[in-house]
């Protein structure tokens, strides 16, 4: 009964056909002891009553950036809520949220919450397979939205297939899970890094790699809502999670510089990014010119950052490594975690379909010189960042114990 004891649950509620479900789902979070804040946009209203909700909920129901008692209403709920729930999101509620656009109370709350956001998808089967609103989904996950995907069964109008609404028991459980995990890392100083490592040549070439910077800056987005006060070195100009602080570099040795500089007060250092091996000894001024024949590029080995970190590792630091290997994967890993004084390292084979570098998907192993292996199957990169983040609180919480 206590399991949201005290937690402010804004509820958003868009209009589709599974609209009515949300009053089952409200029901439910107040007798597991939320404080539940309803908000409705007009469509839902077409569905059911708002006096409904008010019946229920833990206050009325807020409908309106304009009529609202608070001045700033959208910016009012955004701030206290605990998390911010959407069921059922429709296409068009997904798509605001996904672009920016905040033309009723609902979306600008969305827009203006620092907090862990659920959405819950309900819509037609052809809606939801259309490739913009899977589009959405996959820039909302990429931010760090949770998504409860919808279930396979009956549709309004006789229809049968995906697009109904999870089951309400599917959304709490997520909505418990998304608020534990948003305080296990709290107070945590953690650094991550992301992206490949650019090496000039010449005035406009570079040696570097296929990193995309996808699986550091999940990472970083996950660490955030878990709490962790995070600062994210890269390499890679990307969209930066709220509360992120972002350190912009290009070599390996401005990664070093930086990494160096952010670690000595870091609990948790997480060294994602692909640093080159070698770089050029001489990068010439000017561009090289294809007519004046072949360059004679002689190359030197980059500063290795991780083995640095390794040595000289403050008591009680957590040191992550990657090993982006194309074959003997645990082999390789398990010698890198060792040379290097690592308490973990996320190992994954990027020759295999769909891991690695580029892809939104990873499939990794997550070793630990005290514990077996764990083995992540494919997923989407939000979802290894968890297992990863799962490990690194472990591994805490065994340092202190051992103090």
């Amino acid at each position: 009964m206590s399991q949201l004891a005290s937690r402010r649950i804004v509820l958003g509620v868009s209009g589709g056909i599974a609209a009515y479900k949300s009053v089952d789902l409200c029901r439910r979070l107040i007798e597991l002891g939320a404080h539940v804040v309803p908000v409705m946009t007009d469509d839902a209203h077409r569905f059911i009553g708002p006096v409904t909700l008010s019946a229920l909920a833990s206050e009325p129901v807020h409908t309106s950036l304009w009529d609202d008692a608070s001045v700033i209403p959208h910016t009012k709920l955004g701030q206290t809520a605990d998390i911010v729930v959407v069921a059922p999101a429709t296409a068009r509620v997904l798509s605001a949220y996904a672009t920016g656009s905040s033309e009723d109370l609902l979306t600008a709350t969305l827009i203006a919450t620092r907090a862990p956001v659920v959405v819950c998808p309900a819509m037609h089967t052809e809606m939801w397979e259309h490739a913009a609103v899977q589009e959405n989904i996959k820039t909302l996950r990429r931010r760090g939205v949770h998504v409860v995907e919808p279930e396979i069964g009956k549709l309004a109008g006789g229809d049968v297939g995906a697009g109904r609404l999870a089951s309400t028991d599917s959304i709490c459980a997520e909505i418990i899970r998304v608020l534990e995990l948003s305080h296990d890392l709290a107070g945590i100083d953690i650094v991550v890094t992301a992206g490949g490592t650019r090496e000039p040549i010449d005035a406009v070439r570079v040696i570097s790699n296929r990193s995309s910077g996808k699986q550091g800056y999940a990472v970083a987005t996950v660490a955030a809502q878990r709490g962790a006060r995070v600062t994210l070195i890269t390499t890679v100009d990307r969209a930066v999670p709220a509360g992120v602080l972002e350190i912009q570099v290009e070599t390996a040795q401005q990664m070093k510089d930086a990494v160096d500089a952010a670690a000595v007060s870091a609990d948790v250092v997480i060294m994602a990014a692909a640093v080159a091996d070698f770089r050029p000894v001489i990068c010439a001024d000017q561009k090289l010119k294809k007519a004046d024949g072949i360059p004679n590029i002689v190359l030197e080995s980059t500063p290795d950052i991780l083995a640095g970190l390794g040595q000289r590792k403050p008591v009680g630091q957590i040191l992550v490594g990657f090993a982006a290997e194309t074959d003997s994967l645990v082999a390789h890993a398990k010698a890198k975690l060792t040379s290097k004084c690592l308490d973990l390292i996320v190992a994954n084979d990027v020759s295999a379909p769909g891991v690695g570098f580029g892809h939104d998907t990873n499939a990794v192993v997550i070793l630990s010189p005290n514990a077996p292996p764990i083995s992540v199957a494919l997923a989407d990169k939000h979802t290894v960042a968890h297992a990863l983040l799962d490990s690194v609180v472990k591994v805490r919480r065994q340092k202190q114990e051992t103090k």
